[in-house]
């Protein structure tokens, strides 16, 4: 495979922003990153391919660690070639890398929706699943959102146990309620075996917040959606998230599910590595002239947000993960660390290796958009996605 070489480019590299630089893509992996001065100066083989992007931006692919549909497929189809063709449409939109989420739903629906994802890990056409996120079924019956009452359980050590067989180790995140008995003990089964808990669907006091803390429950699902208020005598896990710099949370940057002050709020209290963007999209996402499902049940779209048609209550997002970006540039995010949420932060939480950053040998997972946030051009392992770059 020949070597590919992009400059003329604005780079955000997951941690910083350069201008006029070039990068160096050779099998899989970047090889270099030098200014446009070097590139200029450079001798290259005869078979590089060389693409001058005019100053686009050239960033990590976007990693989307919760995110259960998009473009009329969704985990709850249970089918490998559903898996696959959601790869294919985020790859199309600057995803390299996806954590495809689960409902809860009952344990076989659940067995077969894990079985699914993990038949198509190694047959992805374009967006890497980097593991699985189970939403739930431990989480709190008073925190539901849009999730459906009679899958929600105790928590049951030996069913963890189960869906981590059924998955062949290959659960990577999971959204709890820290307040539930028996917490303690999946925590610490779970951190054992490298699964990321996240506070999420809960009605946590301050104090069990903290006592989950205490048993690695680190990072947080969706901030401010479906969790405990923010309250003088009782801060919940709102509070808690906000007040202890050492949890991570992620947000829904689509200006519906929390009010962009809020993002500016969190913005100047929480340390910039510690925010993650998520979608939570849904399989309606980008999903065109056709009555729209999630989660099995009916929805439409209305004001950007899918709501349950039978009784409006919200079922989640239809944002797609360039658009979260450009949501936040927009709220006065600077670029960099919009970049930075999308990419080199849920690699670094999720515990990825070499992903989500433009640095020398790292994967060659990257994306380029212009100055409008058009996608020009996505990279997974160092093989387009998509490519509207001239050469």
């Amino acid at each position: 495979m020949p070597g590919i070489c992009i400059h003329n480019a604005t780079l955000l590299a997951g941690y910083a922003k350069m201008e006029r630089c070039a990068i160096l893509v050779e099998g899989r992996r970047i090889v270099d990153v030098f200014s446009e001065r070097r590139f200029l100066q450079k001798r290259f083989p005869s078979d590089y391919e060389h693409y001058d992007v005019e100053g686009s931006y050239v960033a990590p692919g976007f990693i989307d660690t919760h995110i259960h549909g998009f473009a009329g497929y969704g985990t709850e189809d249970a089918s490998v070639d559903a898996m696959v063709a959601m790869s294919e449409g985020l790859g199309q939109y600057g995803v390299t890398s996806f954590c495809p989420t689960l409902y809860p739903m009952s344990i076989e629906d659940m067995d077969a929706s894990i079985r699914a994802c993990v038949g198509a890990m190694g047959k992805e056409t374009g967006a890497r699943i980097a593991g699985i996120h189970l939403e739930g079924p431990f989480i709190s019956a008073e925190r539901l959102g849009v999730q459906r009452p009679e899958f929600v359980r105790p928590v049951d050590l030996e069913l963890m146990e189960h869906f981590y067989e059924v998955s062949e180790g290959h659960i990577t995140n999971m959204t709890v309620a820290p307040e539930l008995k028996g917490m303690r003990e999946l925590a610490l089964y779970c951190i054992s075996r490298g699964i990321v808990l996240q506070a999420g669907h809960t009605n946590a006091s301050y104090e069990n917040m903290l006592e989950g803390m205490q048993a690695g429950i680190l990072h947080a699902t969706h901030f401010f959606n479906a969790m405990s208020r923010l309250h003088h005598r009782d801060p919940g896990a709102v509070g808690a998230i906000l007040i202890h710099p050492e949890l991570s949370c992620e947000i829904i940057a689509d200006g519906k599910h929390v009010h962009p002050d809020l993002i500016r709020l969190l913005m100047r209290d929480k340390p910039q590595d510690k925010v993650v963007l998520v979608t939570d999209a849904l399989k309606a996402t980008e999903q065109k002239g056709c009555v729209l499902y999630a989660n099995k049940e009916e929805v439409e779209l209305a004001d950007g947000i899918f709501q349950r048609k039978s009784d409006g209550v919200i079922a989640g997002s239809a944002l797609t993960m360039i658009r979260g970006v450009q949501n936040l540039v927009e709220w006065g995010v600077p670029i960099e660390a919009a970049v930075q949420f999308a990419s080199s932060n849920p690699a670094q939480i999720m515990q990825l290796g070499k992903r989500g950053r433009l640095v020398p040998g790292h994967e060659a997972d990257i994306v380029v958009f212009d100055k409008d946030f058009s996608l020009l051009a996505s990279m997974r392992g160092g093989v387009f996605l998509k490519n509207r770059l001239g050469r």
